[in-house]
């Protein structure tokens, strides 16, 4: 029997909450704590203690005190001097070990799609922490293919159309801390000055997906495609890959509607609208 694939984070699935007064199996500070979190969530991802009481009917005291637990857990962060209440950090730790899950078995069908359509070796990746982590490889059909990397932490991101592809859509201050250090020069054609790169990013937003032309291996070209959600947030990347005597226009155009299909189709299951999609990469 198929797999039932679930909304995405982007989709409205929270279910409603019911009081646990008198159900034997349910405590009611772990209930009011969750519920603090998706009210918060729902808030926007920030929110003052009083929107908070308003919203979920409890008190202001209850409040503070559950609050209080969930900072120290690293749930909620207090934002200082605006007296705003944030999901915290640990909240993108579970969504990332979420999404190794869930991600790879939501983009099993189009990875699977892309790898009929053009032959080639297809990727799936996403970031965790300082980290591009490859997800799944679905080999080529050829008999002459690329090794193009296995699951785990990719070496030297900025030169692949993954990294790219995801790098594109984080803000300036991440980028920093990536790169701070320099970047690691893989083949001639690796972008490893600052500004240049800066402007092969500026490229991805706006075309949609990034290139790797030989910049990671030689002899290699890889397309990819950033998946993102209802916020605009990138969730992962899917790439396709060719060797050089492949890489015609033609089966380039194809890849590169194949992987780009296949972004908008994931994006749109967690949440963004695909034609939002097509908006944020004219405005960015």
């Amino acid at each position: 029997m198929e797999a039932k694939i679930l909304p995405g984070p982007g989709s409205k699935v929270r279910p409603p909450r019911v009081r646990a007064e008198g159900e034997r199996h349910s405590i009611q500070s772990v209930d009011r704590a969750l519920y603090l979190l998706e009210t918060i969530a729902e808030a926007g991802g920030e929110t003052t203690l009083t929107d908070l009481s308003n919203r979920t009917g409890l008190n202001i005291s209850t409040c503070h005190h559950l609050l209080a637990t969930l900072i120290q857990r690293g749930f909620v962060a207090k934002i200082p001097g605006r007296r705003l209440y944030a999901l915290g950090n640990r909240i993108v730790y579970l969504s990332h070990a979420c999404l190794q899950v869930d991600l790879p078995r939501r983009a099993e069908p189009w990875l699977e799609k892309i790898n009929a359509a053009t032959g080639e070796t297809v990727h799936l990746a996403t970031l965790q922490g300082d980290s591009v982590v490859m997800l799944a490889v679905k080999e080529a059909r050829h008999a002459v293919r690329v090794d193009t990397g296995r699951i785990g932490r990719i070496e030297a991101p900025h030169a692949t159309s993954l990294g790219k592809a995801i790098f594109a859509w984080l803000p300036e201050s991440d980028l920093n801390r990536f790169f701070g250090n320099g970047m690691k020069r893989c083949t001639e054609h690796t972008i490893t000055d600052a500004r240049a790169f800066h402007d092969a990013m500026c490229t991805v937003r706006r075309e949609g997906y990034a290139f790797d032309r030989e910049e990671h291996l030689p002899g290699v070209i890889c397309i990819g495609a950033a998946i993102r959600d209802l916020a605009g947030t990138v969730v992962g990347a899917i790439s396709a890959s060719t060797p050089l005597m492949r890489a015609t226009d033609e089966h380039l155009a194809l890849m590169r509607e194949e992987i780009t299909s296949a972004a908008s189709a994931l994006s749109a299951e967690f949440g963004a609208p695909a034609a939002q999609a097509d908006r944020l990469a004219a405005v960015n």
